[in-house]
């Protein structure tokens, strides 16, 4: 029998709503720990932990096992006037990566909001046989995010435009990352 593998695009969490049945073109690559020990830490913000260490953005990479890349806290990007703009210059056109972003936006109905989120890019012109691996192995990284608010995947540089973006979190956003939405 195949093994099911659920995961949700442009949604809420993993396991709810569309199922993708993958029939072992899982790539079989693991999560390393220290990835799990970051996404708990990113997803459990205590009131009394220093803002400045806040983890905000966990580049992740394959290398043999699905392992961190660069960590960008809240001290790191002090000197960045636009943290989205920040993160989507991480995306290199010839590689792909995942990504776990702790978003800030602003919203009409509730101000300020944080949002956890889990992002594979993995750009249309960049390398076959890179943008398989990262597809196929996307359900392992599916199921060490549980719990986080949105999964996105993104193959062109224009799904990164903020306003493309806010589309996605399905708020009435009116800020991304303290920076108006053009709509707005």
């Amino acid at each position: 029998m195949l093994p099911t593998i659920g995961c949700t695009l442009f949604h809420s969490n993993c396991n709810r709503s569309f199922v993708f049945i993958l029939a072992k073109q899982a790539s079989g690559v693991q999560v390393a720990d220290e990835v799990k020990q970051i996404f708990n830490v990113m997803k459990v913000v205590k009131n009394d932990d220093d803002e400045k260490e806040r983890i905000r953005i966990v580049q992740l990479w394959i290398d043999g096992e699905i392992k961190v890349e660069n960590i960008y806290r809240e001290k790191d990007l002090e000197g960045v006037d636009n943290v989205f703009k920040f993160i989507k210059d991480l995306m290199r056109p010839d590689q792909s990566r995942y990504f776990l972003y702790d978003c800030h936006f602003d919203t009409k109905e509730s101000g300020r909001k944080e949002e956890l989120i889990f992002m594979m890019w993995a750009p249309d012109n960049g390398p076959m046989k890179s943008r398989m691996q990262y597809a196929s192995s996307k359900s392992a990284m599916c199921r060490v995010v549980q719990g986080v608010k949105h999964i996105f995947e993104i193959h062109d540089v224009e799904d990164m435009e903020p306003d493309s973006f806010a589309e996605r979190l399905k708020h009435n956003v009116l800020k991304m990352e303290g920076h108006p939405l053009r709509g707005n």
